[in-house]
């Protein structure tokens, strides 16, 4: 649709200049396959669906969880701050802290920006509210604050300033507003949609291509029109496979050969599914894409770890520190911080777990009673205390610790040295 049609398909209707949802369908939006992209019809292509889902659900499915800095360079988990509920329960009314920031990172993945409406009980934020970002205008007023316009059909035009809206911002150029990864992948995408539109084509055809239908004498155009309109009803389509086609009068139809490859374009369709991953930062294989290796491990640890590092870290990150900034004051900021729980993205790895617990308690830095609590066990006596290994010793020093003669003698005949004597 070119710009003249979008200004037709208007005509009639009134708006303001500050109407933004109105002024953005008149923005460029051609793309070279000739296919018309924005976010719902970008997420009717798999990739993009796949990659959203995959990112949102997983971050959302993460506990976000507020601490609190304590005197010894440690912290401790606020579950009584105002903001621990908020975050790890229920942002607000209408959604649990799943629901809200599968939402929040869905809006960074189409939209490149996520704001949140605060709503306030003296200086506590009490709720968050999404907005939609596709109704959204960033300004700075003469005196250098953000206003952000919200346009809404129900609502109407309201301007929020910046203590009234928590904008969390997706990779951009000028630090004030996220780009759209949906709007600068459209190309990408308008491709992958023609090809999908030109193999499913193919396949209502009943995997055939056209033909030419030759006659013996020069046709009038009623005639052309007759004849091609009867072989369709006949001939098309998948319900039509396999009819058996009547000619007369000296007629001939050769079909156009396709072979199957060709038909269901399978390099290209392989080529979109890499090129759509490659804007979201998806190893193709986690989406169900796996004609080719990978080559980010061949375990399950290694694997998460890869795509935790390179494909989430910058979505946790961005939303911790919009969570300290704009939910925080600063003086609370020195004391509460929120950080997300990635221990959830091991839970599957159990040798994975067991080998970081062992070191863990072996090593003297986790107590037998904080691994227990990640397993979700109750505590047990005894399991507060730090424990390091004793068993590489000097041999020197055997005995120390209240060692019998006998392991004695039998660790040193295990290691050879029976000639080497001990000293209590």
């Amino acid at each position: 649709m070119n710009l003249a049609q979008k200004a037709r398909a208007w005509i009639g209707k009134s708006f303001g200049l500050t109407d933004v949802a109105v002024w953005r369908r008149f923005a460029g939006t051609d793309t070279y396959a000739g296919k018309p992209v924005n976010t719902h019809t970008a997420l009717q292509v798999a990739t993009v669906w796949a990659c959203i889902r995959l990112i949102s659900e997983t971050i959302s499915t993460l506990p976000l969880i507020t601490y609190q800095r304590n005197g010894s360079g440690g912290r401790d988990v606020a579950r009584d701050h105002w903001l621990y509920a908020l975050l790890h329960d229920a942002p607000n009314a209408n959604m649990t802290a799943v629901e809200f920031w599968e939402a929040v990172v869905s809006h960074l993945c189409l939209w490149g920006n996520s704001y949140w409406l605060k709503t306030y009980v003296g200086k506590r934020v009490v709720s968050l509210e999404l907005l939609r970002p596709d109704r959204m205008v960033v300004k700075i007023d003469r005196d250098g604050f953000l206003v952000y316009a919200y346009s809404d059909p129900r609502h109407g035009y309201k301007e929020y300033t910046e203590e009234e809206i928590a904008h969390l911002k997706g990779f951009g150029v000028d630090g004030l507003i996220g780009l759209s990864p949906i709007a600068y992948a459209r190309n990408s995408l308008s491709s992958a949609m023609a090809a999908d539109e030109a193999s499913g084509r193919v396949f209502a055809n009943g995997m055939r291509a056209g033909g030419a239908l030759k006659v013996n004498q020069i046709l009038k155009p009623d005639q052309r029109e007759s004849i091609r309109a009867g072989l369709a009803e006949q001939l098309a389509g998948t319900a039509n496979t396999g009819k058996l086609l009547v000619l007369e009068a000296g007629m001939e139809y050769q079909g156009l050969s396709i072979n199957p490859d060709d038909a269901q374009m399978l390099e290209t369709r392989a080529f979109n599914i890499e090129e759509i991953c490659r804007w979201f930062r998806v190893p193709p294989f986690m989406v169900g894409h796996s004609e080719k290796s990978t080559s980010w491990g061949t375990g399950l640890e290694q694997q998460m770890q890869g795509f935790l590092t390179f494909a989430l870290r910058p979505y946790l990150t961005r939303i911790e520190q919009c969570v300290s900034k704009s939910l925080l004051s600063p003086v609370d900021r020195l004391k509460y911080y929120s950080e997300f729980s990635l221990e959830g993205l091991m839970r599957a790895d159990s040798a994975g777990r067991a080998a970081l617990y062992s070191s863990a308690a072996q090593n003297g830095w986790m107590t037998r009673n904080e691994i227990r609590e990640l397993e979700n066990r109750p505590p047990v006596d005894g399991g507060d205390s730090l424990t390091v290994q004793s068993n590489l010793l000097p041999i020197d020093q055997l005995g120390a610790q209240g060692d019998s003669t006998a392991a004695r003698d039998a660790l040193k005949s295990w290691l050879g040295i029976e000639g080497v004597k001990h000293e209590s």
